[in-house]
């Protein structure tokens, strides 16, 4: 558990804080790359991890979770020190912070999100959560450093050192893991699963809300700029909003295991859906924008939590790795076009050279959108399951 704690601090972290990256890329490295290139190239690296899901459980479940947390790492740091040599190449950025950095994480997110099933059944969302928590706190505190070595030392290095970090951390920490079993014999897909039309609908849902999670963590720092803000207010909307999702995570797992993952799952989606729809689109000044990011933020790191686990409670642990690896798979299309399609909007636009939130707008209300039908689908599953209001579920 402490190990899953460790790598999701990294992944999470560089995940979380790429908007800081990006931000910086387009103002110095790469001015004339358009906005929805350089988001692919992070969008890219995340709709990997879910993308490898299944092939990653097959590899874990061959050579065990212990050597396949090293390769994760190892990919993951690597591709990261690698990174530092071509921040003015938009093809070694893809090739890098976007395949290799994938990959690592790939196997990293599956081991964090199987291994807690071989040790918890009825305490499994608080298992979750806790875990998941140290992402959050990752996130928060890189996207911080990410903006002070960016100052200090410049782009490069700034990948360099992060890289460096995680192999000298990660490496130790993985030969620390302990599993119970490998589940050699289960099956690598059960598409019978899909036979269930609550799984259906949350898997849906889950793939609907996949497009929606990294559009405020890519976009609040050229938000921040456009309506006045400096860098680094906007660097520090990035940590808030990276904490935040550290309390839904933490917050959500006990939830999960009081009035059940789906109940939770439901209101997951429908908070994250109005404060993209409600307050996102107004949020022209830092105090809006503050709230949006603690209400946006808790409710996207819940999102993390609670899939995974309603998955889980649905089939069993033994059945669990499979579906919520085939669940994750489905977040890949999201993960992949998502936030550069609201980088189509912005810059459709023009909303860069504005200076203001109104053109913004578009992009967000898409995001709102699309939450609000994945909420849909998630109470389709949820009275698929049991009709009755207050049932835990």
């Amino acid at each position: 558990m402490s190990f899953a704690r460790h790598c999701v601090r990294h992944f999470n972290g560089f995940t979380g804080s790429w908007g800081v990256i990006q931000s910086h890329l387009l103002q110095t490295s790469l001015p004339d790359v358009p906005t929805s290139t350089i988001t692919f190239v992070g969008s890219l690296a995340t709709a990997a991890t879910v993308a490898f899901g299944l092939a990653s459980v097959r590899l874990t479940r061959l050579i065990g979770a212990r050597l396949g947390a090293v390769a994760g790492v190892t990919l993951l740091g690597l591709a990261q020190v690698l990174s530092g040599f071509t921040t003015s190449q938009v093809g070694g950025l893809f090739g890098l912070s976007g395949v290799m950095v994938g990959l690592g994480m790939s196997l990293l997110y599956t081991i964090n999100n199987t291994l807690p099933t071989q040790y918890f059944s009825s305490r499994l969302g608080t298992a979750n959560g806790l875990i998941k928590f140290g992402g959050g706190i990752g996130a928060t505190v890189l996207a911080i450093v990410v903006e002070l070595l960016i100052e200090r030392v410049g782009i490069p290095w700034t990948f360099r050192i992060i890289g460096f970090i995680t192999l000298s951390t990660g490496i130790p920490a993985a030969l620390l893991l302990k599993e119970r079993t490998r589940g050699r014999n289960a099956p690598f897909l059960e598409l019978a699963m899909f036979r269930n039309p609550a799984y259906t609908a949350v898997f849906i849902a889950a793939a609907l809300g996949a497009f929606t999670l990294f559009a405020p963590p890519y976009f609040l720092p050229l938000i921040a700029r456009s309506v006045g803000l400096s860098s680094t207010t906007g660097a520090g909307l990035v940590a808030g909003f990276n904490a935040c999702t550290a309390i839904g995570r933490l917050v959500s797992g006990p939830t999960c295991d009081r009035i059940g993952p789906t109940n939770t799952f439901l209101i997951t989606m429908l908070l994250s859906a109005v404060s993209m729809l409600a307050i996102w689109p107004f949020s022209s000044n830092l105090p809006l924008l503050a709230v949006f990011v603690v209400l946006n933020g808790i409710a996207n790191g819940s999102f993390f939590v609670t899939m995974p686990t309603v998955a889980a409670a649905m089939f069993g642990p033994e059945r669990a790795p499979v579906a919520m690896s085939q669940a994750v798979t489905g977040w890949t299309v999201g993960y992949l076009v998502g936030p550069p399609i609201a980088g189509y909007l912005i810059q459709a636009t023009g909303a860069e050279s504005k200076g203001s939130l109104d053109p913004y707008r578009p992009a967000i209300f898409y995001a709102g959108g699309l939450a609000l039908v994945s909420a849909v689908f998630v109470l389709v599953g949820r009275v698929a399951m049991e009709r009755k209001v207050l049932k835990r579920v």
